[in-house]
């Protein structure tokens, strides 16, 4: 019996986990918490979320997901990287006094009200993020009434491929300033990254992340790049909320109501970089940030799109169909406005864990679910949480120079496998136009586009630009040749063809039993 099981374990798909027994059982569940982890906490870490919430609400979300899912999804719900120009979008309106803002700046900002630092405007960012969430749901219920062939015809991968292309573009030029400040420690992460990823075996070639992380950090501990001065004074146990991280906070009473002054950076006719002190209204902000980040949601639904298609094909069950994608977007969606309004990232189905259901083949959604449970427990830890904040921010460079790569090639990955045809001028027209848009206005003089409605002031990011005209014009030019197949997985990038040619034998079996 004994050699049974092993001959079954690693090489033909489990669905129920009991079958393995408990041991084994919770075992693959840290091995899953594990593989979600070094991406996950990487987001609050640059950002300046909370990683406690962050972890939280990974767990939550990922529970919420199931539920709504009817528990048929092996899903992890983790920090999503998409968002991440939104958050720096908006936090970048107010650069921190200590860095950029000079004395006479200081004392007219402190002279007209409150002087605010750029993490006290990530709420404002996470109501952006909430509102993308809540997108999610939209577009869940097209699915449901329309039908998915209907809908998709609006976000082909000529517009979703460039998107995506942008995001990470506009993030590299941090993860480079990030690598400056200790090129050697951002170096070790890199070398880490590739020699696990290309080399490595088993569970150390689904970890790369992780594994530079842990050696880029412990090279900066032996040759004294971190200050462990925060892990000592943090408690072993504590929540993971706070209510001033919130978005909940912007409407209470206790914050102040006032004109928030903003600097920013710009460069004069001179090349001489200089702060500019300009004034916007809370109300302004709150829609800023919404107009700034919920455009993003486009690329992450189809991301979400081609993960259920990526899973789906690893576990020989068309999740698109059943449970559906209404209800796998409206779990993701809503596990993301949730997490915002609290103060923690965005989720996203989380392409590490479909990696450990290839390499284990226990496909039980049972063992995600305990996963979950691990990361909930684990976010009551403010002393974890003050480690992961004491990572010095080199190692964290490297990391993102890597992974923003790879957010990039993503988006051409989307192109070149749903075959879209450069040689139509309609095409090229629109994947330039949000390229050269979203990346040109973001590293603009201005940063963005402002503008005045009445009294009230607004800047729309570049990314948020490129996405509204990349859609218009999709939908105004002649020559739509897009058609979004539920059992292609290739037109989201995800290869399903396995699962149509596993149903299709399956029905010619019954034919021929009957």
């Amino acid at each position: 019996m004994a050699d049974s099981k092993k001959e079954v374990l690693g090489e033909q798909g489990i669905y129920d986990a009991k079958t393995l027994g408990t041991p084994k059982t919770l075992v693959l569940g840290l091995q899953h918490m594990f593989a979600m982890f070094g991406s996950t906490v990487l987001v609050p870490i640059i950002t300046g979320l909370s990683v406690s919430a962050t972890l939280l609400f990974a767990g939550l979300g990922t529970l919420l997901f199931h539920l709504i899912t009817k528990r048929k999804v092996p899903a992890f719900l983790g920090s999503s990287f998409a968002f991440l120009a939104g958050y720096g979008a908006i936090s970048g309106l107010m650069l921190a006094r200590e860095q950029y803002a000079t004395e006479d700046a200081l004392m007219a900002a402190q002279a007209g009200g409150k002087l605010y630092a750029a993490s006290q405007l990530l709420p404002y960012a996470c109501f952006g993020v909430a509102l993308a969430g809540l997108l999610y749901l939209v577009l869940a219920l097209l699915f449901k009434v329309f039908g998915a062939m209907r809908v998709m015809k609006f976000f082909p991968p000529i517009v979703t491929g460039p998107i995506i292309m942008a995001i990470g573009l506009i993030l590299s030029q941090s993860a480079i300033n990030s690598c400056a400040s200790n090129w050697p420690i951002a170096l070790v992460a890199i070398l880490a990254i590739i020699i696990c990823n290309i080399w490595g075996k088993g569970m150390v070639k689904i970890l790369p992340i992780l594994i530079g992380v842990v050696a880029s950090y412990l090279v900066a501990a032996v040759t004294g790049n971190v200050d462990f001065s925060g892990v000592a004074a943090a408690p072993w146990v504590g929540l993971p909320i706070k209510f001033q991280d919130t978005v909940f906070a912007l409407f209470s009473s206790s914050r102040d109501a006032g004109t928030l002054f903003l600097h920013t950076i710009v460069t004069n006719a001179d090349g001489e970089r200089e702060v500019i002190i300009s004034s916007m209204t809370k109300g302004g902000l709150l829609v800023t940030a919404a107009i700034t980040i919920v455009p993003i949601a486009i690329a992450t639904m189809m991301e979400h799109i081609g993960d259920i298609s990526a899973i789906s094909s690893t576990v020989n069950r068309n999740f698109i169909k059943d449970p559906g994608l209404h209800r796998t977007l409206t779990g993701d969606g809503l596990a993301t406005a949730v997490a915002s309004l609290f103060g923690a990232p965005a989720n996203t189905t989380y392409g590490e864990n479909t990696g450990v259901l290839s390499l284990t083949k226990v496909f039980d959604p049972f063992v995600i679910r305990l996963a979950a449970v691990f990361a909930i427990l684990m976010s009551f830890c403010p002393k974890f949480s003050a480690i992961i904040e004491a990572m010095p921010s080199a190692t964290v460079g490297g990391i993102s120079l890597v992974l923003y790569g790879m957010i990039s090639a993503v988006g051409v990955r989307n192109v070149v496998e749903t075959q879209v045809d450069f040689s139509k001028s309609r095409n090229v027209i629109i994947a330039a136009l949000i390229l050269v848009l979203s990346i040109g206005i973001n590293f603009s003089a201005a940063g963005s586009i402002a503008f005045s409605i009445g009294s009230a002031n607004f800047a729309l990011s570049g990314l948020a630009v490129g996405s509204l005209v990349g859609i218009i014009l999709n939908a105004i030019l002649p020559g739509k040749d897009y058609n979004f197949n539920e059992e292609a997985g290739s037109e989201t990038g995800a290869d399903l063809s396995g699962i149509s040619e596993k149903e299709l034998k399956e029905e010619s079996d019954k034919k021929a039993s009957k």
